[in-house]
């Protein structure tokens, strides 16, 4: 768990839960949007963002990543 609770990806601005779009989440699992999609192996394949627990956080986070702010 990051050692500050509110750098969690619930709090960044960049965490996509899917409540805008009317789409189900799973469980609290989102799309981290923060970088673009990852490409697959296959030259047809979709690239797809990485999905991520509202719980999780990684090395980016600042106070500017807030969601509000």
């Amino acid at each position: 768990m990051a050692t500050n609770p509110s750098a969690a990806c619930r709090s960044c601005r960049y965490f996509d839960d899917h409540k805008l779009n009317g789409a189900a989440a799973q469980g609290d699992e989102g799309l981290c949007r923060f970088n673009p999609p990852v490409s697959q192996p296959e030259p047809q394949g979709h690239g797809l963002w990485p999905v991520v627990s509202a719980q999780d956080w990684c090395g980016h986070f600042s106070p500017e990543m807030m969601a509000g702010e």
